[in-house]
């Protein structure tokens, strides 16, 4: 046995060639024919291993050439500590030279890789951290605007349930993904209920999120108070994403995690599926974009026609973020398949793969953010949402003064669901009741 950093081959010391094109692995009588043993008798019959090259460590282990035999390797661990460039990729292989006076060898067992930081691969360490770093995030941000809610209690509108409720969902999947690393890292086995936990509510936040995106942008709580019938083709497509999308993802995870009692057939039907569904998954994707910027032009030019420049606003600013998602991840897409065909990646995928993924978490936090500040709780919502505001030329608008007595109960309310003004929406006292003459001075 024999441990080697990247790959075994007779660059790193492991087997031996003429030069010409002769390569062996074990030292029989042709390898010492050829010149390729120096270790003299000792070396006849096991791998041929260049101490001047190689910088792991071996074992070798006597076989007797025949009987029954059966034995358990008691000295088979390996401590690299003492290299000096210890950080870096390895592998195990288990070598049997049986060329001429060999017998085959049936090997069980299981092994275990260990660093000094934990069980955890290497190259899971940076995404182990940006997950903690993603839940601390979550944590503060579902903290604030659950508090702005229960502040604001008598303002909420249900657009704000369904941010606080996609935060949490967040929240959640940090908080499992996190998890399921920081328990590899410490028992050395996979905690599934977290890892596949993690992977649901991922799934779930990203449907969500692109309902709620959709939603904001048909005028759901600032132009209208209902959907009607968009709403069940909005939760419909996102039924259907949530499908696709956890299905994907879970079948990746078996790809991933089962390889070891998976055959190579099978892995590769599992990939082939993976790969029509990540083709559904970016359909459905791009129906969401689409319908979410026809949405917003829509609603845009609906505010522009009704004078309401204080919504306007706020949509304007909303199209701005979306756009500079859309872009980035354009940019970042471009970029990935750039550096897939370069010599030297920028961005290895064996060393900092996380990274791929981390960033469009970032990017998805960006508009999650954006939305919540945007419809973040406040005084006045609910006048915000669906309340008309008033045009500041007094002759473009109309009033019909046959909807009611002056002595009807209801006329108070009229004039002032008629009212906006653009200062910041609030309650009005007796006093600051504005009626239909004073508004339209206004």
């Amino acid at each position: 046995m024999y441990q080697t950093p990247f790959y075994s081959g007779t660059e790193l010391g492991v087997g031996a060639t003429d030069g010409v094109g002769n390569v062996r692995w074990c030292c029989s009588d042709d390898a010492t024919a050829l010149g390729l043993c120096r270790g003299g008798p000792k070396q006849d019959g096991r791998l041929i291993v260049d101490p001047d090259k190689f910088k792991g460590q071996h074992a070798f282990l006597g076989v007797p050439p025949s009987g029954d035999w059966r034995t358990n390797v008691k000295k088979g661990r390996f401590d690299l500590k003492e290299r000096v460039d210890g950080s870096g990729k390895y592998a195990l292989v288990v070598a049997n030279c049986n060329d001429l006076y060999g017998r085959n060898l049936t090997v069980t067992g299981q092994y275990t890789w260990k660093s000094v930081h934990g069980y955890l691969p290497g190259n899971l360490f940076g995404e182990m951290y940006f997950f903690f770093g993603l839940m601390v995030f979550y944590l503060i941000l579902f903290v604030w605007y659950a508090f702005m809610m229960n502040y604001y209690r008598d303002e909420i509108i249900p657009i704000q349930k369904w941010v606080l409720s996609t935060i949490g969902i967040g929240l959640l999947e940090s908080f499992f993904k996190a998890g399921d690393l920081w328990v590899w890292n410490v028992d050395g086995e996979r905690f599934w209920f977290s890892l596949y936990t993690g992977v649901v509510f991922g799934v779930l936040k990203r449907a969500i999120s692109r309902c709620l995106v959709v939603m904001l942008s048909l005028g759901w709580g600032v132009t209208c108070d209902s959907l009607g019938s968009k709403m069940r083709k909005v939760v419909l497509l996102g039924i259907i994403y949530a499908g696709c999308s956890a299905a994907r993802d879970i079948f990746t995870v078996m790809a991933i995690t089962e390889n070891e009692i998976l055959s190579q057939d099978q892995e590769n039907e599992i990939l082939d599926v993976v790969t029509i569904l990540t083709f559904v998954v970016s359909f459905i994707d791009v129906t969401f974009y689409l319908w979410i910027f026809d949405a917003l032009n829509g609603t845009m030019q609906y505010l522009e026609g009704m004078n309401q420049a204080m919504k306007l606003k706020r949509y304007l600013r909303l199209r701005l973020i979306l756009l500079i998602s859309v872009l980035f991840a354009i940019l970042w897409s471009v970029f990935g398949i750039v550096d897939s065909y370069n010599d030297k990646r920028m961005v290895n995928e064996e060393e900092n793969g996380w990274v791929l993924s981390a960033v469009w978490e970032v990017n998805y936090l960006f508009v999650l953010v954006g939305l919540s500040y945007l419809w973040a709780p406040e005084a006045g919502a609910k006048e915000y949402a669906y309340v008309m505001e008033l045009s500041p030329v007094g002759g473009d608008l109309e009033f019909d003064t046959n909807i009611g007595s002056p002595d009807d109960d209801d006329n108070d309310e009229a004039g002032e669901s008629a009212e906006y003004s653009d200062r910041k929406p609030g309650g009005y006292s007796n006093d600051d009741e504005l009626g239909v003459d004073k508004a339209v001075k206004a």
